[in-house]
């Protein structure tokens, strides 16, 4: 599942591309797509990472990866292991609600980002996410589960007060808030049952073959049943850092 749209970005030739808290690596997968690019992924679990590039050699070996360089690396976003000013583009997709210290990890973020450089962040959208809490303590209680949930304007202004200029917002995927509310209804970790697992194979399906009737479904949903929140900044040449 790809949250942010990639023709937001910008991504010219020779760009570095950091996806924090890549997990499986989707994202990193679509940046590598984008041409002869550099990127780096970076989780704090090594098996993620293998994951990753277990991801990036399937599709290389299926002709649908550019020809740039690709590199894992193990880190913790509130401690980055990179220079300052290092990347032209910074992906954090769905990483942010599973960080206590948010501040450090913000601050972090517009360190390692280049002047000019794009910053995109996605979070769990506020009322989706709340109606989860309310379905299941678990949902939000398991280590390494959600210690928070963003109201849009929390989130802007974490990184607008820190010299970020945000550009561009929007709601995404509200034909999987419903799976959520079912899997927390039933039981975050009770995937096999009937109704979650006909669900979750509806998904799958459509993402796989991206029917046009669906795709407008969720276009024309987004506004009011988004999961995620999407946004995107942009960091000005001097921005005093936090």
């Amino acid at each position: 599942m790809i949250t942010i749209d990639f023709s937001r970005l910008t991504i010219r030739r020779g760009d570095c591309i950091l996806d924090v808290g890549c997990g499986s690596g989707r994202h990193s997968s679509a940046a590598a797509r984008q041409g002869r690019v550099t990127v780096i992924s970076c989780d704090l679990k090594l098996e993620e990472l293998m994951e990753t590039r277990a991801r990036l050699d399937y599709e290389r070996a299926l002709g649908v990866q550019g020809d740039g360089v690709w590199a894992g690396v193990v880190g913790d976003i509130r401690s980055l292991p990179f220079k300052s000013d290092a990347f032209d583009i910074i992906i954090c997709s769905e990483v942010l609600e599973h960080v206590l210290e948010h501040e450090k990890a913000a601050a972090e973020l517009i360190r390692v980002l280049k002047g000019n450089g794009i910053l995109a962040v996605s979070v769990p959208r506020y009322w989706p996410e709340r109606v989860c809490w309310a379905l299941s303590r678990q949902y939000y209680e398991v280590n390494g589960g959600h210690v928070r949930i963003y109201r849009k304007g929390d989130l802007i202004s974490l990184f607008e007060s820190r010299g970020l200029r945000p550009f561009a917002h929007y709601f995404a995927h509200s034909l999987h808030t419903p799976y959520w509310w079912l899997k927390c209804l039933m039981g975050p970790t009770r995937d096999g049952l009937g109704l979650v697992r006909l669900y979750h194979d509806f998904l799958v399906w459509d993402m796989m073959r991206r029917p046009r009737l669906t795709g407008l479904l969720d276009s024309l949903l987004n506004k009011v049943l988004g999961k995620s929140l999407v946004v995107y900044f942009k960091k000005e040449k001097h921005v005093h850092r936090n």
